[in-house]
Protein backbone atom coordinates (compact mmCIF):
# COMPACT_ATOMS: atom_id res chain seq x y z
CA UNK A 1 0.00 0.00 0.00
CA UNK A 2 1.52 3.35 -0.97
CA UNK A 3 2.69 5.58 1.84
CA UNK A 4 0.48 8.74 1.97
CA UNK A 5 3.45 10.86 3.04
CA UNK A 6 5.57 9.70 0.11
CA UNK A 7 2.67 10.35 -2.26
CA UNK A 8 2.29 13.85 -0.80
CA UNK A 9 6.06 14.45 -1.08
CA UNK A 10 5.94 13.39 -4.75
CA UNK A 11 3.12 15.85 -5.36
CA UNK A 12 5.04 18.60 -3.55
CA UNK A 13 8.19 17.83 -5.57
CA UNK A 14 6.19 18.27 -8.76
CA UNK A 15 4.82 21.57 -7.43
CA UNK A 16 8.35 22.54 -6.37
CA UNK A 17 9.63 21.92 -9.91
CA UNK A 18 6.78 23.96 -11.36
CA UNK A 19 7.41 26.80 -8.88
CA UNK A 20 11.12 26.78 -9.78
CA UNK A 21 10.37 26.87 -13.51
CA UNK A 22 7.86 29.66 -13.00
CA UNK A 23 10.30 31.64 -10.83
CA UNK A 24 13.18 31.20 -13.29
CA UNK A 25 10.96 32.16 -16.23
CA UNK A 26 9.73 35.28 -14.40
CA UNK A 27 13.30 36.21 -13.42
CA UNK A 28 14.34 35.84 -17.06
CA UNK A 29 11.44 38.02 -18.14
CA UNK A 30 12.35 40.60 -15.50
CA UNK A 31 15.98 40.53 -16.72
CA UNK A 32 14.80 41.11 -20.30
CA UNK A 33 12.86 44.23 -19.23
CA UNK A 34 15.86 45.39 -17.16
CA UNK A 35 18.15 45.06 -20.21
CA UNK A 36 15.71 47.10 -22.32
CA UNK A 37 15.56 49.71 -19.55
CA UNK A 38 19.37 49.83 -19.40
CA UNK A 39 19.55 50.28 -23.18
CA UNK A 40 17.32 53.36 -22.86
CA UNK A 41 19.48 54.62 -19.99
CA UNK A 42 22.58 54.22 -22.15
CA UNK A 43 20.94 56.20 -24.98
CA UNK A 44 20.00 58.86 -22.42
CA UNK A 45 23.61 59.06 -21.20
CA UNK A 46 24.86 59.46 -24.78
CA UNK A 47 22.28 62.20 -25.46
CA UNK A 48 23.20 63.96 -22.22
CA UNK A 49 26.83 64.04 -23.37
CA UNK A 50 25.66 65.44 -26.72
CA UNK A 51 23.51 68.02 -24.91
CA UNK A 52 26.50 69.09 -22.81
CA UNK A 53 28.63 69.58 -25.96
CA UNK A 54 25.83 71.44 -27.77
CA UNK A 55 25.25 73.70 -24.78
CA UNK A 56 28.97 74.53 -24.60
CA UNK A 57 29.08 75.29 -28.34
CA UNK A 58 25.92 77.41 -28.10
CA UNK A 59 27.31 79.35 -25.11
CA UNK A 60 30.64 79.90 -26.90
CA UNK A 61 28.77 81.11 -29.99
CA UNK A 62 26.59 83.43 -27.90
CA UNK A 63 29.72 84.86 -26.27
CA UNK A 64 31.20 85.52 -29.73
CA UNK A 65 27.89 87.16 -30.67
CA UNK A 66 28.13 89.50 -27.69
CA UNK A 67 31.74 90.38 -28.55
CA UNK A 68 30.83 91.04 -32.20
CA UNK A 69 27.82 93.14 -31.17
CA UNK A 70 30.06 95.28 -28.98
CA UNK A 71 32.58 95.64 -31.82
CA UNK A 72 29.81 96.51 -34.29
CA UNK A 73 28.28 99.11 -31.97
CA UNK A 74 31.72 100.60 -31.34
CA UNK A 75 32.33 100.84 -35.10
CA UNK A 76 28.91 102.46 -35.60
CA UNK A 77 29.58 104.93 -32.78
CA UNK A 78 33.00 105.87 -34.22
CA UNK A 79 31.49 106.18 -37.71
CA UNK A 80 28.84 108.52 -36.31
CA UNK A 81 31.57 110.63 -34.70
CA UNK A 82 33.49 110.75 -37.97
CA UNK A 83 30.37 111.81 -39.88
CA UNK A 84 29.76 114.57 -37.35
CA UNK A 85 33.34 115.74 -37.84
CA UNK A 86 32.80 115.61 -41.63
CA UNK A 87 29.72 117.82 -41.30
CA UNK A 88 31.66 120.32 -39.19
CA UNK A 89 34.55 120.36 -41.68
CA UNK A 90 32.17 120.98 -44.57
CA UNK A 91 30.67 123.83 -42.61
CA UNK A 92 34.18 125.27 -42.25
CA UNK A 93 35.02 124.71 -45.91
CA UNK A 94 31.83 126.31 -47.24
CA UNK A 95 32.56 129.95 -46.20
CA UNK A 96 36.20 129.54 -47.16
CA UNK A 97 35.18 128.28 -50.60
CA UNK A 98 33.11 131.43 -51.03
CA UNK A 99 36.29 133.46 -50.30
CA UNK A 100 38.47 131.27 -52.47
CA UNK A 101 40.27 133.41 -55.10
CA UNK A 102 39.92 132.59 -58.77
CA UNK A 103 43.70 132.43 -59.20
CA UNK A 104 45.20 129.00 -58.83
CA UNK A 105 47.54 128.33 -55.90
CA UNK A 106 50.59 127.71 -58.09
CA UNK A 107 49.99 131.03 -59.90
CA UNK A 108 49.67 132.80 -56.54
CA UNK A 109 52.95 131.22 -55.39
CA UNK A 110 54.68 132.39 -58.57
CA UNK A 111 53.25 135.93 -58.27
CA UNK A 112 54.38 136.18 -54.64
CA UNK A 113 57.86 134.97 -55.54
CA UNK A 114 58.08 137.48 -58.41
CA UNK A 115 56.98 140.38 -56.23
CA UNK A 116 59.34 139.43 -53.40
CA UNK A 117 62.19 139.16 -55.90
CA UNK A 118 61.31 142.54 -57.34
CA UNK A 119 61.22 144.15 -53.88
CA UNK A 120 64.60 142.63 -53.01
CA UNK A 121 66.40 143.43 -56.29
CA UNK A 122 64.85 146.62 -57.61
CA UNK A 123 65.42 150.23 -56.54
CA UNK A 124 61.97 151.35 -55.60
CA UNK A 125 60.55 154.39 -54.02
CA UNK A 126 58.99 154.05 -50.65
CA UNK A 127 55.57 154.44 -52.11
CA UNK A 128 56.16 151.81 -54.83
CA UNK A 129 57.69 149.37 -52.35
CA UNK A 130 54.75 149.88 -50.01
CA UNK A 131 52.33 149.10 -52.87
CA UNK A 132 54.26 145.94 -53.74
CA UNK A 133 54.31 144.81 -50.09
CA UNK A 134 50.53 145.32 -49.90
CA UNK A 135 50.12 143.25 -53.05
CA UNK A 136 52.24 140.46 -51.48
CA UNK A 137 50.11 140.55 -48.33
CA UNK A 138 46.92 140.31 -50.40
CA UNK A 139 48.33 137.45 -52.40
CA UNK A 140 49.53 135.71 -49.21
CA UNK A 141 46.01 136.03 -47.74
CA UNK A 142 44.60 134.44 -50.87
CA UNK A 143 47.27 131.72 -50.68
CA UNK A 144 46.41 131.11 -47.02
CA UNK A 145 42.75 130.58 -47.99
CA UNK A 146 43.82 128.13 -50.69
CA UNK A 147 46.05 126.20 -48.26
CA UNK A 148 43.46 126.19 -45.51
CA UNK A 149 40.85 124.83 -47.90
CA UNK A 150 43.40 122.30 -49.17
CA UNK A 151 44.26 121.13 -45.62
CA UNK A 152 40.58 120.90 -44.67
CA UNK A 153 39.82 118.90 -47.80
CA UNK A 154 42.69 116.52 -47.03
CA UNK A 155 41.34 116.13 -43.50
CA UNK A 156 37.83 115.69 -44.96
CA UNK A 157 39.08 112.93 -47.27
CA UNK A 158 40.80 111.22 -44.34
CA UNK A 159 37.61 111.37 -42.29
CA UNK A 160 35.53 110.10 -45.21
CA UNK A 161 37.98 107.20 -45.71
CA UNK A 162 37.89 106.36 -41.97
CA UNK A 163 34.08 106.61 -41.91
CA UNK A 164 33.83 104.29 -44.92
CA UNK A 165 36.23 101.80 -43.28
CA UNK A 166 34.15 101.87 -40.10
CA UNK A 167 30.99 101.39 -42.14
CA UNK A 168 32.54 98.34 -43.84
CA UNK A 169 33.75 97.08 -40.47
CA UNK A 170 30.26 97.43 -38.98
CA UNK A 171 28.77 95.64 -41.99
CA UNK A 172 31.34 92.84 -41.71
CA UNK A 173 30.57 92.44 -38.00
CA UNK A 174 26.86 92.40 -38.83
CA UNK A 175 27.37 89.64 -41.43
CA UNK A 176 29.42 87.61 -38.94
CA UNK A 177 26.70 88.21 -36.36
CA UNK A 178 24.06 86.89 -38.72
CA UNK A 179 26.07 83.73 -39.37
CA UNK A 180 26.73 83.16 -35.66
CA UNK A 181 23.10 83.87 -34.78
CA UNK A 182 22.03 81.23 -37.33
CA UNK A 183 24.56 78.79 -35.91
CA UNK A 184 23.41 79.52 -32.35
CA UNK A 185 19.80 78.91 -33.42
CA UNK A 186 20.82 75.60 -34.97
CA UNK A 187 22.49 74.56 -31.70
CA UNK A 188 19.37 75.62 -29.83
CA UNK A 189 17.13 73.61 -32.17
CA UNK A 190 19.35 70.55 -31.74
CA UNK A 191 19.21 71.04 -27.96
CA UNK A 192 15.40 71.19 -28.00
CA UNK A 193 15.28 68.01 -30.11
CA UNK A 194 17.76 66.26 -27.80
CA UNK A 195 15.75 67.25 -24.71
CA UNK A 196 12.58 65.90 -26.37
CA UNK A 197 14.34 62.62 -27.18
CA UNK A 198 15.61 62.35 -23.59
CA UNK A 199 12.10 62.93 -22.28
CA UNK A 200 10.70 60.17 -24.53
CA UNK A 201 13.54 57.81 -23.64
CA UNK A 202 13.00 58.42 -19.93
CA UNK A 203 9.30 57.65 -20.31
CA UNK A 204 10.18 54.42 -22.13
CA UNK A 205 12.83 53.56 -19.52
CA UNK A 206 10.29 54.17 -16.73
CA UNK A 207 7.82 51.85 -18.49
CA UNK A 208 10.51 49.18 -18.82
CA UNK A 209 11.41 49.64 -15.16
CA UNK A 210 7.78 49.21 -14.13
CA UNK A 211 7.62 46.01 -16.18
CA UNK A 212 10.84 44.87 -14.52
CA UNK A 213 9.40 45.55 -11.05
CA UNK A 214 6.15 43.81 -11.99
CA UNK A 215 7.88 40.61 -13.11
CA UNK A 216 10.42 40.82 -10.30
CA UNK A 217 7.55 40.93 -7.80
CA UNK A 218 5.92 37.95 -9.51
CA UNK A 219 9.26 36.13 -9.44
CA UNK A 220 9.63 36.90 -5.71
CA UNK A 221 6.11 35.52 -5.14
CA UNK A 222 7.02 32.40 -7.11
CA UNK A 223 10.23 32.08 -5.09
CA UNK A 224 8.25 32.34 -1.85
CA UNK A 225 6.00 29.58 -3.15
CA UNK A 226 9.10 27.56 -4.04
CA UNK A 227 10.55 28.04 -0.55
CA UNK A 228 7.18 27.16 0.97
CA UNK A 229 7.07 23.89 -0.98
CA UNK A 230 10.65 23.15 0.07
CA UNK A 231 9.68 23.72 3.71
CA UNK A 232 6.59 21.51 3.35
CA UNK A 233 8.69 18.71 1.82
CA UNK A 234 11.27 19.11 4.57
CA UNK A 235 8.57 18.97 7.27
CA UNK A 236 6.94 15.90 5.71
CA UNK A 237 10.29 14.14 5.40
CA UNK A 238 11.10 14.96 9.03
CA UNK A 239 7.65 13.74 10.07
CA UNK A 240 8.08 10.58 7.98
CA UNK A 241 11.51 10.01 9.48
CA UNK A 242 10.10 10.38 12.99
CA UNK A 243 7.30 7.91 12.17
CA UNK A 244 9.82 5.44 10.75
CA UNK A 245 11.96 5.80 13.86
CA UNK A 246 8.89 5.32 16.05
CA UNK A 247 7.80 2.30 14.04
CA UNK A 248 11.29 0.89 14.34
CA UNK A 249 11.28 1.57 18.07
CA UNK A 250 7.81 0.03 18.48
CA UNK A 251 8.87 -3.02 16.51
CA UNK A 252 12.00 -3.35 18.61
CA UNK A 253 9.98 -2.98 21.78
CA UNK A 254 7.54 -5.66 20.62
CA UNK A 255 10.41 -7.99 19.80
CA UNK A 256 11.99 -7.33 23.20
CA UNK A 257 8.70 -7.99 24.98
CA UNK A 258 8.21 -11.21 23.02
CA UNK A 259 11.77 -12.33 23.72
CA UNK A 260 11.36 -11.41 27.40
CA UNK A 261 8.16 -13.40 27.63
CA UNK A 262 9.87 -16.41 26.08
CA UNK A 263 12.82 -16.03 28.45
CA UNK A 264 10.41 -15.86 31.41
CA UNK A 265 8.70 -19.08 30.24
CA UNK A 266 12.06 -20.82 29.89
CA UNK A 267 13.04 -19.70 33.36
CA UNK A 268 9.72 -21.08 34.75
CA UNK A 269 10.42 -24.35 33.04
CA UNK A 270 13.91 -24.35 34.54
CA UNK A 271 15.59 -24.22 31.16
CA UNK A 272 19.00 -22.61 30.78
CA UNK A 273 18.88 -18.98 29.62
CA UNK A 274 21.18 -17.40 27.10
CA UNK A 275 23.11 -14.26 28.07
CA UNK A 276 20.76 -12.09 25.96
CA UNK A 277 17.70 -13.69 27.60
CA UNK A 278 19.18 -13.19 31.04
CA UNK A 279 19.95 -9.54 30.15
CA UNK A 280 16.36 -8.97 28.97
CA UNK A 281 14.92 -10.28 32.28
CA UNK A 282 17.39 -8.19 34.29
CA UNK A 283 16.51 -5.03 32.32
CA UNK A 284 12.81 -5.74 32.89
CA UNK A 285 13.30 -6.07 36.66
CA UNK A 286 15.27 -2.80 36.78
CA UNK A 287 12.59 -1.04 34.78
CA UNK A 288 9.91 -2.37 37.11
CA UNK A 289 11.80 -1.21 40.19
CA UNK A 290 12.06 2.31 38.81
Amino acid sequence: MPNPSEHKIDELNQQLTQAKQERDQLNQEAQTWAEKRNEYHEQIRQLQTEVKNLREKRDETNLEVQILKAAREKAKTLRKEKREQIVKLREKIKPLSERKPQTRLDNLERQIQDLEWKIQTSSLSVQDEKLLVEQVKTLETQRAVHKQIQELKIKLLELQTEAKALENQAKLKHDELSQLATQSQEYHTQLVEAYAKIKTLRQNADEMHQKYLEFRQKADTAHEKYVEKQQQIKSLKEEQHKKEEQQYADKGQALREEATAKAREKMKRGEKLTWDEFKLLTDEEEATEH
